[in-house]
């Protein structure tokens, strides 16, 4: 089975449709399947429903679905640094289910994993637990959260083989191995790919059972989310040093 592709694009040939879950890795800028989520909005699809950390920032990464109206619905943990996601809610434009970041991870870990709910103290007696089942273990209240298991997974690795294995670099990691297992088809692209058998079975983060699509990409864009500065008051000090020269 031939798992490598020859752009993103064709990479997402007949899986897209109106209406389908996304499970989309990356967390901030950082490890986000950027040519696979540019490739899904220039195929037009709609009414998406979007699982995600976040939505990127203004003009990168799944901000880029929301500026041309495809994503329907967002299940998030973070939002704070894109104003058009801010808007596009505030406006009732899109539906957004908040989740605090770690029953986030565990709902995508256990859907992966085929667990179609579990317990978590997380979230009792707020608005999170507002409409979940309710339960007492041992004297102590737990909300019931439903796994999360998608139509599509698109992830980002640092180094990939043909059969599918991937690699993920540092922090780049982050959701992706989740997002990866949480999925009907896992679309990976890969800065770098190399024949089957080249990589370490030790070093492997995702076996490739997991994926079935797979592109290479060259180099990540490095984005950059808030640049901090300051101007550099003592001379002293030498360039180069995280302040502004």
């Amino acid at each position: 089975m031939n798992k490598v592709y020859p752009d993103a694009h064709a990479a997402l040939d007949g899986l897209l449709k109106d209406g389908i879950m996304i499970m989309s890795g990356g967390f901030g800028l950082c490890g986000i399947a950027e040519w696979l989520s540019d490739a899904i909005r220039d195929s037009g699809v709609k009414n998406l429903t979007v699982v995600s950390n976040n939505a990127g920032v203004d003009g990168v990464g799944l901000s880029r679905l929301l500026e041309t109206r495809q994503i329907k619905k967002m299940i998030s943990s973070y939002v704070g640094e894109n104003k058009l996601f801010a808007q596009q809610f505030l406006a009732g434009e899109l539906e957004l289910e908040f989740a605090p970041q770690g029953t986030l991870a565990e709902r995508i870990r256990a859907g992966g994993a085929g667990i179609p709910a579990f317990y978590t103290k997380t979230g009792v007696g707020t608005l999170i637990a507002e409409g979940k089942e309710e339960k007492e273990f041992d004297g102590e209240k737990y909300i019931m959260e439903r796994g999360l298991f998608g139509d599509i997974a698109i992830v980002h690795a640092w180094k990939g083989d043909t059969a599918g294995n991937l690699v993920y670099r540092k922090t780049a990691r982050n959701f992706n191995p989740m997002m990866a297992t949480a999925a009907k088809v896992t679309v990976a692209e890969v800065e770098q790919l190399v024949p089957e058998g080249e990589i370490d079975p030790d070093h492997i983060h995702t076996p490739g059972i997991f994926v079935q699509r797979i592109v290479e990409v060259g180099s990540a864009k490095k984005h950059i989310e808030q640049r901090t500065t300051r101007k550099r008051t003592d001379p002293a000090v030498p360039a180069g040093c995280g302040e502004e020269v």
